[in-house]
């Protein structure tokens, strides 16, 4: 059975750590390159790096402090924010990263998945979707979450995964930072709408969260959190046990 991944992200914004709520409210935290060495010396199976600003902002990503996380740890590593085109896949890459994900790019130029799948390889791009409900319908909204595209959520997501997305990141806005669980109702309809890996952002506030998604979701491959890990209020290998204990396979 293949084991489910637990993913801790650093949300990077002028070379710190932030985290806010709902996508709002940016709290600095810590260096990204001493909290990617922690989480890689303690159980994190893979580690998503985003550079939350660089889309909004119409600048490049920050490749010194990329590069300096990819030295540091021994683990998969996704990079996002300010991929616009190939060349942005190819000069993450140069820097360590094993995977690329893209958002905002993507909405500007649907072609951007396809074009880089080819070079790259499927498993290579990671479709990061931003999805909030507006009037009961899924919407994709892009620039971390400040403008809505008014695209419907599920359809954009099979698009991209049709033009070459190996995996798909969820990020529900809704649930973003509020601690009360993963949006499983969004989850569910990702996951019924495609056959790659999907991976649970947003709202994770205990082990318990974990626990609940694999077993209502068996078909989510990964739950992705930042705060409960960033504060201690989660260590990953207690909750690695945790969900080993409740016939979760997880890699210990």
């Amino acid at each position: 059975m293949i084991t489910k991944r637990i993913i801790p992200c650093l949300d990077v914004r002028d070379g710190r750590v932030v985290k806010g709520v709902n996508f709002e409210g940016l709290n600095d935290v810590s260096s990204p390159v001493e909290l990617a060495k922690y989480y890689s010396d303690n159980g994190a199976d893979e580690l998503v790096f985003y550079d939350i600003t660089a889309s909004a902002e119409g600048r490049r990503l920050f490749t010194d402090i990329l590069c300096e996380v990819a030295r540091t740890i021994f683990i998969p590593l996704t990079v996002g924010g300010g991929i616009n085109t190939t060349a942005d896949f190819d000069r993450v890459l140069k820097c360590g990263a094993d995977k690329v994900s893209v958002n905002s790019g993507a909405i500007r130029n649907p072609s951007l998945v396809r074009e880089a799948a080819k070079l790259y390889g499927d498993q290579c791009v990671v479709l990061s979707v931003d999805i909030k409900r507006v009037d009961g319908v899924f919407r994709v909204f892009a620039k971390g979450g400040r403008e809505n595209t008014g695209m419907e959520a599920i359809d954009w997501v099979r698009r991209c995964v049709d033009a070459g997305a190996g995996e798909v990141v969820v990020n529900s806005i809704d649930t973003d930072g509020v601690k009360n669980g993963f949006d499983l109702e969004m989850l569910d309809a990702v996951c019924r709408a495609v056959s790659v890996p999907v991976i649970a952002s947003g709202g994770a506030g205990n082990k318990q969260h974990f626990t609940d998604l694999f077993r209502a979701l068996p078909q989510v491959d990964a739950g992705l959190a930042a705060s409960i890990f960033h504060f201690r209020e989660v260590a990953i290998p207690d909750l690695k046990q945790e969900l080993k204990q409740n016939g979760i396979p997880v890699r210990i």
